[in-house]
């Protein structure tokens, strides 16, 4: 039996349900009703809904978005103009398949739904946006189609949950902290991804949120989640602006986030700090320096699993350049030791994750201190450990430096490969190295040094113009100048 010709809308052009036998889709017809011209708006008396008030109250917007089109005639198009979120993305969020984190989004969406300031602690505009159905905007002439609220006798469990918000002087509900600490989350997850110079400004506005909520008065719990929450953002700001080549900010921003994780009396997150800082002291050439941050973040619990971060990466690597090839193998046995002792996770853990170190980076690290101890035969044991774990992460960066690493080992042989020791730069150059950070850049810089000997060899000759070419960006050139003002002479 053939199948009948499908059928689709008029308006939108849609699919037509075979038991529709209108020529328009229910959403195409329920919009030729409207006359033009129309206010489109959230009535305001909806905001009486209990349904309504508790996802608010849960910051399920998602099901806050369903609620106001079943208690209105607002179409799905309709809450996505007025909150300025695409349909397919408002959607995926009413189905639960995404989630609206990002602290400026929130704003904009509660703001677009016209959600009443008393209801919810963020700054929302005062009046809301509305929608003219042939698309013009109309003058605000200050009025809202709205319907009369119906007395109740019973008061919501919001109003009685603000009261008591009102009674313990806190401007900061539970569910504020919940998005905060997503977004603290978030930068850490795309860090990598899209690098310090794209990241950073979103981090400070995510800092000056929290401050102003710490403005206020908080219960001491709220109080001290707050407080983490300062003192990780500043301490990932600290972190960027050391990839940056900032480190006069980066040392000002770990000092500020070490102040407020000593207030909270939070130890890993002190020991996270101290590696920061060491991390900054390595990269500006004062490896004494970087020693002595490492080693006081130690100091504060050296059986911690953050300790494994300051032994491999500061300890280590800071007396491989020194020179002290003894103590920088004990640091590295001793990261090891930590790592199977905490049953760590096995693979490349984020560079600015506050987890504990996983075994890989470790292991990448210590590639890097037997680069400086000119020892190429144990870059190449430690590269080849990692190999398969470094290529399928997500991490350029991870790629880049291990790359890098294991052709300046190239170098250093007995039997230096200078051609292989090129190519292998020459991949990084290529694709890039991922998002400028100061690591790679001053890498790739040490590689072009080590080959110097070569600079007659055309694959030095190549990879030296293929640098200059890759130099050129204005960040990585940035980053170039910041390596060569800050590391000692030779």
């Amino acid at each position: 039996m053939a199948q009948p010709a499908e059928r689709r809308c008029d308006g939108c052009g849609c699919p037509l349900s075979r038991y529709n036998p209108d020529p328009l889709c229910s959403a195409c017809a329920r919009s030729s009703t409207v006359p033009k011209g129309t206010v489109i708006s959230v009535p305001d008396h909806i905001w009486q809904d209990l349904d309504l008030r508790e996802a608010l109250y849960d910051w399920d917007f998602g099901r806050l978005s369903r609620l106001v089109r079943q208690r209105t005639s607002l179409r799905q198009e309709d809450i996505a103009r007025l909150t300025g979120l695409g349909q397919a993305y408002l959607s995926m969020l009413e189905s639960g398949a995404r989630k609206l984190t990002h602290i400026d989004k929130i704003v904009q969406f509660l703001a677009g739904l016209g959600t009443p300031g008393e209801l919810i602690a963020l700054p929302l505009p005062h009046r809301p946006p509305q929608l003219v159905v042939d698309g013009r905007s109309p003058q605000n002439d200050g009025m809202n189609p709205t319907a009369t609220p119906s007395s109740t006798a019973w008061e919501s469990p919001l109003d009685i949950a603000r009261r008591l918000n009102d009674t313990t002087s806190s401007n900061t509900d539970p569910a504020t902290i919940t998005v905060l600490e997503h977004g603290v989350i978030d930068i850490v997850d795309r860090y990598e991804a899209e690098g310090p110079h794209r990241l950073a400004s979103e981090a400070v506005d995510l800092r000056s949120f929290i401050q102003e909520r710490l403005v206020g008065r908080q219960p001491p719990r709220q109080r001290e989640s707050l407080f983490r929450l300062a003192a990780q953002t500043s301490a990932l700001l600290g972190y960027m602006a050391v990839n940056a080549g900032r480190e006069p900010v980066a040392e000002a921003y770990c000092r500020e986030a070490e102040e407020l994780a000593k207030e909270i009396a939070d130890t890993e997150l002190l020991m996270w700090i101290h590696g920061t800082r060491s991390l900054n002291a390595y990269y500006a050439g004062r490896y004494d320096r970087a020693v002595q941050c490492a080693e006081a973040g130690l100091a504060i619990a050296p059986e911690n699993p953050q300790a494994i971060r300051l032994q491999s990466n500061g300890r280590a690597r800071a007396l491989g350049k020194l020179g002290d090839r003894s103590a920088a193998v004990r640091a590295i046995a001793a990261a090891e030791d930590l790592s199977s002792r905490h049953a760590v996770h096995a693979g490349l853990t984020s560079c600015i994750s506050f987890e504990p170190y996983g075994t890989a980076r470790t292991l990448a690290n210590a590639a890097t201190v037997h680069v400086a101890l000119a020892d190429a035969s144990r870059v190449l044991a430690y590269a080849h450990q990692i190999d398969e774990l470094v290529e399928q992460s997500d991490s350029a960066w991870s790629r880049a430096l291990v790359r890098l690493d294991v052709a300046t080992a190239l170098l250093t042989d007995p039997q230096p490969d200078v051609e292989q020791a090129m190519a292998l730069g020459r991949q990084v150059l290529d694709s890039g190295g991922g998002p400028p950070i100061r690591s790679v850049v001053q890498r790739a810089g040490d590689l072009l040094t080590g080959a110097e000997s070569w600079k007659s060899v055309p694959a030095v000759r190549e990879y030296a113009e293929a640098h200059r070419t890759w130099r050129s960006t204005p960040h990585t050139m940035e980053l170039a100048r910041s390596d060569r003002m800050a590391r000692p002479p030779a």
